[in-house]
This record gives structure tokens, sequence and C-alpha cells, in this order.
């Protein structure tokens, strides 16, 4: 039994960190209660509950359905992505048809249309260790689209600051210790060289914590922290983890040759030599 992951790599194939956790200790409730999608865009897929049968009240519910069908440890989803109809003008007779429905391949998901005509709302779900498509839907069909490019030339990694004497190695803060810096993060960008990057809008979720990787502003700059920044709560936009088990190189960056510059006023560390990255799917043992 295998899964596939996103995975940050250096040039050596052997050294890759991936996004998604199957351990979350903390911020589980508020990852739970996100059930989010996107608008105007209708998923195709091969259906396990036909809307027109299954009609419900708004789209949240839509796919707390289809989570419901997502749980539990012994299998596979039954559905892992959800459309919606919820323009009650535009829908007419199909106002609240919900669709659940299950991908050919999750990471590929099957768009049929786009755009401002589209009357439906399309979500998907990870279910255990992946991105966190519920609380933020827009920031990981960005990450989907990267991945179908097989290139990410001009990511990189720019910016490391350890935890200093702020927070202790499990991330925990330092009572009356300062906030940084240093900030325990690692900083850099995922907007790849000849594509268009569309601001990415803000979208619930959870504290920040150790392992997380979230968006500077509206992307495509992002940090993983190295601590757990409950002073930024819902300040950015969390959108995966790394794995526990590859947090050591996290580390690894953190403790990196940088040099002291400022940034709006702001002492930052940069990477002497900034650490590309690319993102890939490689299957990984259970």
């Amino acid at each position: 039994m295998s899964y596939y992951s996103f995975s940050l790599s250096f040039k050596r194939s052997s050294d890759a960190m991936s996004f998604g956790s199957t351990q979350r200790s903390r911020g589980d409730e508020e990852e739970n209660a996100c059930c989010r999608g996107i608008e105007h865009l209708e998923l195709w897929g091969d259906a396990v509950k036909w809307g027109s049968d299954f009609k419900l009240n708004s789209s949240k519910e839509c796919c707390e359905a289809c989570k419901e069908m997502c749980k539990g440890d012994d299998g596979p989803c039954l559905c892992d992505s959800w459309v919606f109809c919820g323009d009650k003008v535009a829908c007419g007779s199909r106002f609240g048809e919900c669709w659940l429905k299950k991908q050919n391949d999750i990471l590929d998901p099957d768009r049929r249309d786009s755009g401002d005509m589209v009357m439906w709302t399309s979500g998907l779900i990870f279910g255990k260790g992946q991105l966190l498509p519920e609380c933020a839907p827009y920031s990981v069909f960005y990450i989907l689209e990267l991945l179908s490019l097989h290139h990410c030339a001009g990511c990189q990694f720019y910016r490391a600051e350890s935890r200093g004497n702020s927070w202790d190695p499990t991330g925990n803060h330092i009572e009356h210790a300062s906030f940084g810096p240093p900030y325990a993060l690692i900083q850099g960008t995922v907007e790849a060289q000849g594509t268009v990057f569309k601001d990415i809008p803000p979208e619930a979720c959870p504290t920040i914590r150790r392992g997380s990787i979230a968006w500077v502003g509206s992307g495509p700059e992002f940090f993983i922290s190295l601590a757990n920044h409950n002073e930024w709560r819902k300040a950015y936009t969390v959108f995966g983890y790394v794995l526990p088990e590859d947090m050591e190189m996290v580390e690894k960056i953190s403790q990196l040759p940088t040099i002291q510059d400022v940034w709006s006023k702001v002492k930052v560390s940069v990477l002497e030599r900034p650490v590309p990255l690319r993102i890939l799917r490689t299957k990984k043992r259970p």
C-alpha cells in the first residue's frame, strides 16, 4: 500500500520533504470545521451519489456529506470531490443539487468547466495525510497546477531563521521570551518562471504550528514554521503541513549560513545561497 504526496526537494533526489501530515496533534478541530469549495467551478468524475436525488441547503452541507464518506483508517475515501448548485436563479430546478464524486486521480481532478457563467461550486476532500483543500481550496488548486507543470523554475527558499531563544525544540514558546527576531521559519517562493501568478484570496485556516506551510500575504511567497505561532492566529493562510519525519530537513535549512538584512524595518536572515525547490509527485511507503 502506498500514497502520493507533494515534495520539496533539493537537487539530490534523496533529499525530499513532503507537504501533509498523518499526525496532527493540534488544530484538528479548526481543520475539521473547514468545509469550503471554489465557486464557478464544475468538477467532473464518477458520481457516488446523484445530485438529482440528493439536495441540500448549502455547499458546506454538501462538503460535509462527502467528508462523512471519507472517515476512518480502514480504506480509501469513497467520496473525494463534491459539486453543489447554490445559485437559485442560475440553477433553477437544480438548486440544491449535491453531487458526490470519486476522481480517477485526486491530484489531477477532472475539471469540466470554470468561469463566471458556471453555476456550480466544487471542492476536494483529501482525507488523511494531504494538503488542506477544505480550508484553503484556492491555495491547494494552485499547488495542483504547479504539480501538473512538472517543473518549478525559480522556486526556492531564500530566508532561514532558527527558533533562537524564544521557542523550545518542540516549538512551544518560552515564557517571557520575545517573539523574534529570529522568527523560527524558512521562507521561499513558488512562483514558477513562465507562469502568471494570480493573488490567492485569504482563506479559512487553522492556527500556525510547527510544520505549518502558509502564504505570506496572497502568495506566491510562503513559509514553513519551525514553531507554534499562536500570536499569528488567522494572520496567514495555512494550506498544508510538512510530515513530522521531514522536519529534520527544515531544521537543516534553518541552520544554513545567512546574512543579515532589513525588510520594511524588520531584521531578517537571508540565505547566502538560496536553496532551489521543486514540486513533484512521489510514492512513499506507508
